[in-house]
């Protein structure tokens, strides 16, 4: 009869232990804690709320297991900032929870004020009554670069048609001391980082203009991740 109680008993445990749900509140608030710590180089709530065989992809691509994530340090002298959470939504079904969010980051390195804004899915699973991230995936939302100034005397330079192929060409314009490309009647302004250097709005990469050994323009180039797209100019 005693090792009968003592069986039932330990199976109620067992069966309490895997069934301890968890709320969003309770996982932003575990979250948020992670994310405080980053500044003070509290590495607890780290080694705390990962798992030992997590995965988590860093808005670089890199794939970080828990020895290297949970190893933070403290800022260095002259730098601050926060990472709070905004926008949470989670799916929370048994023994699984999916929290998805934006991390508004600031920082400041010397007086100098910087942000970045990042989207972040953690997957929390629950192992023998403990709440635990088990993948984490982030990504840096895309923002445009600050404006610069450009030459409009070198616009003449650009001003002209490019190929890619044929039968697939684009138009460079300048209207009032702005320059548009032009491509199947769709027309947008390039706004310049510097005189040479140009970005679309909303659109990532760079537009930059290649001069031949003749001084003058011979191309279009359009770069995406270091990788460039080269338009031919043709008149």
């Amino acid at each position: 009869m005693k090792l009968a109680l003592i069986t039932f008993l330990s199976a109620v445990t067992l069966a309490c232990a895997a069934d301890v749900p968890i709320t969003q509140d309770e996982l932003v608030r575990r979250t948020q804690e992670l994310y405080d710590a980053i500044v003070p180089g509290n590495q607890a709530p780290w080694q705390k709320y990962f798992a030992d065989d997590c995965i988590f992809a860093d808005e670089k691509g890199r794939l970080l297991d828990k020895p290297k994530l949970a190893d933070i340090t403290p800022m260095p002298a002259g730098y601050s900032g926060a990472i709070k959470i905004e926008k949470p939504q989670s799916r929370i079904i048994g023994s699984t929870a999916i929290l998805s969010y934006d991390a508004d980051e600031t920082e400041t390195i010397f007086g100098q004020n910087l942000k970045a804004r990042y989207h972040v899915t953690d997957t929390w699973l629950q192992r023998n009554g403990e709440w635990k991230i088990i993948a984490s995936q982030a990504h840096r939302y895309y923002e445009d670069p600050a404006v610069g100034k450009a030459d409009p005397k070198k616009f003449t330079d650009y001003i002209g048609a490019y190929e890619l192929a044929p039968g697939q060409t684009r138009s460079v314009i300048a209207e009032d001391d702005r320059l548009f490309v032009e491509r199947n009647g769709k027309k947008e302004q390039l706004l310049p980082e510097t005189s040479e250097v140009f970005f679309r709005k909303g659109v990532e990469g760079r537009i930059l203009f290649r001069y031949a050994s003749t001084g003058k323009v011979d191309a279009l180039i359009d770069r995406r991740n270091n990788e460039d797209v080269i338009w031919r100019k043709t008149k």
